[in-house]
């Protein structure tokens, strides 16, 4: 009390404290749309809706998001086309297109290289026979696609290493993650992220499943919605096949970690000795996953569990599961300040989808905000005071 009267008498208060915003982008896949959400600590809001799209009538699935690395564009997937799928680019100051460029099957998520600068996009290949897709790498300020690299088949979650020299993604079907030299633009190295020996037909991509179009895998996959991260057990009866769907690599350590959704587990991998080093048991489904930037924890999205997972990397122990406000749980993405993950869950049928907003720290729930159906991607783009 003394003290709080001497300063009051010196006129002297504790500072307030800063307001700031956070911006995300996420994608409503089954509207076409993008929402610029808005989070002030306390609530979060649609501060915009991008209608996204060439086609009216149709829905061409927006899927991906990444920021660009000065923060001034964002660029999206859409996956639908004739046959292909379409990158493009926005400007953050309009939210208007400023590029375009057509890339692979089904292209999905994507990251920005900070050592060469280019964008490297996975085309996820939903539709027609199961084969090897591949990488695209794009120049995103000519918005020129300048190689598509092979790696496995529904290849997912693309992702560079800190120093932007690896790029690393899974292909679900072929229980495999990749490594790429982003400089070189060849693949460097493979390794099976389930347990045990991987099955014979995963062996070299899977050849043996390569004449296999969807429609002959009736009762192993589920079509329902683009329900990427449900396709049933391909494995032996020993272990599950590990069906990853995202990777993540840690910012100052030399470790990835990989969400395989077909085994509920997430496998920590050694970049220094290419081998799993942990595995995380989780709750039903895991599908997306981002380690905070100072690598202390790791939130995990379950897709079959409608929750979240906040683990703590060093001890390996999940130190919360939360719900989300909407069955299907999809992406995650975390504030550069460590604070915040944001989430999207996508729903079903004519539910709309929905972003929740969790303090990392507090382990609790904040706020949640409804955007367009099937919400999906989801990227970070600033901090504002």
């Amino acid at each position: 009390m003394k003290t709080l009267l001497f300063l009051l008498a010196m006129g002297l208060t504790a500072a307030p404290a800063y307001a700031q915003t956070y911006y995300v982008y996420a994608t409503a896949e089954s509207e076409d749309e993008v929402a610029l959400i808005a989070f002030d600590g306390t609530e979060a809001t649609v501060a915009e809706t991008i209608v996204v799209g060439s086609w009216p009538a149709e829905i061409e699935g927006a899927h991906g998001l990444t920021v660009g690395l000065d923060g001034e564009h964002w660029y999206l997937t859409l996956a639908h086309g004739t046959p292909f799928g379409t990158l493009y680019k926005y400007a953050t100051a309009t939210n208007e297109i400023v590029g375009e460029v057509e890339l692979g099957l089904f292209p999905a998520t994507m990251s920005i290289s900070p050592a060469t600068g280019l964008l490297y996009a996975v085309n996820f290949n939903l539709h027609g026979k199961m084969e090897p897709s591949t990488v695209s790498v794009v120049e995103p300020t000519t918005m020129t696609e300048i190689a598509q690299i092979e790696t496995g088949m529904m290849p997912h979650g693309s992702r560079v290493s800190p120093d932007g020299t690896k790029h690393y993604s899974a292909a679900m079907m072929s229980g495999t993650l990749y490594e790429i030299d982003a400089q070189t633009l060849e693949v460097a190295r493979t390794l099976f992220t389930g347990e045990g020996e991987p099955p014979a037909m995963m062996h070299g991509g899977m050849e043996g499943m390569s004449g296999m179009d969807h429609s002959q895998m009736e009762g192993q996959v589920d079509h329902s919605a683009m329900n990427h991260g449900s396709m049933a057990s391909m494995g032996n009866s020993e272990h599950p096949a590990p069906k990853p769907t995202w990777v993540d690599p840690h910012p100052s350590q030399p470790l990835v970690y990989v969400a395989n959704n077909g085994a509920d587990q997430i496998a920590e991998v050694s970049t220094e000795t290419w081998e799993v080093t942990r595995r995380f048991a989780t709750a039903k489904g895991p599908y997306n996953l981002a380690v905070t930037p100072d690598g202390t924890r790791m939130v995990v999205t379950h897709k079959g569990a409608a929750s979240i997972g906040i683990w703590d990397l060093e001890t390996g122990t999940e130190l919360a599961q939360l719900p989300t406000t909407r069955t299907v749980t999809h992406g995650v993405v975390i504030s550069p300040d460590n604070r915040y993950a944001f989430v999207t869950s996508e729903g079903v049928g004519a539910e709309p989808g929905a972003i929740d907003v969790y303090d990392i720290a507090a382990l609790q729930h904040v706020d949640v905000v409804e955007i367009g159906k099937q919400a999906g991607g989801i990227a970070f783009w600033k901090i504002a005071e």
